[in-house]
């Protein structure tokens, strides 16, 4: 899907079906984006999809937070995580590896009360497992601002993907 009249003549339903899960289970963002058609262009979806997102309270930013999976470990992935996390591997981890995800999960979610989020795009495990030995030792605020600039880019990917655009 690209063409913007296509985009344009979707109904409701059928653009929540699409875009509802590009921001992890927080479909609210593609009902808001779906009051503001028409989109000249794909890039001007991505635009006000973003937009909303990064004018969202930051209440409301750390429920999307939570809704992400648990790297690795998590075993309840909407589509979009499942292609993901297969493509880094993070579905062949080695028991060793597994203990080491669960426990940087744990420890980090203790530290900050929000899953540790990773635009896995284009990762293996190892670079994933020495991301997440890095930001685990963040202070809150830095983390804060890293982990929503991860759910956007990993939104980025998402609707880039679905548009069929680079």
């Amino acid at each position: 899907m690209h063409l913007v009249k296509d985009i344009n003549s979707l109904t409701k339903k059928e653009f929540l079906s699409i875009f509802g899960n590009i921001f992890e289970k927080s479909d609210w963002i593609a009902e808001e984006a779906f009051d503001l058609k028409p989109f000249k262009n794909p890039k001007d979806l991505i635009t006000k999809m973003i937009g909303i997102y990064e004018n969202s309270s930051q209440k409301k930013i750390i429920i999307i937070f939570n809704l992400h999976p648990r790297l690795a470990i998590e075993k309840k992935l909407t589509t979009f995580s499942s292609k993901e996390q297969a493509a880094a591997n993070l579905n062949k981890c080695t028991n060793e590896e597994l203990i080491e995800f669960n426990n940087l999960n744990n420890d980090y979610e203790k530290k900050f009360n929000f899953p540790f989020i990773l635009a896995v795009k284009g990762k293996n495990k190892v670079d994933i497992l020495n991301n997440f030995r890095q930001r685990v030792k963040n202070v809150y605020e830095s983390e804060y601002e890293e982990a929503k600039a991860q759910v956007k880019k990993i939104a980025t990917f998402r609707l880039k993907e679905i548009l069929k655009i680079d």
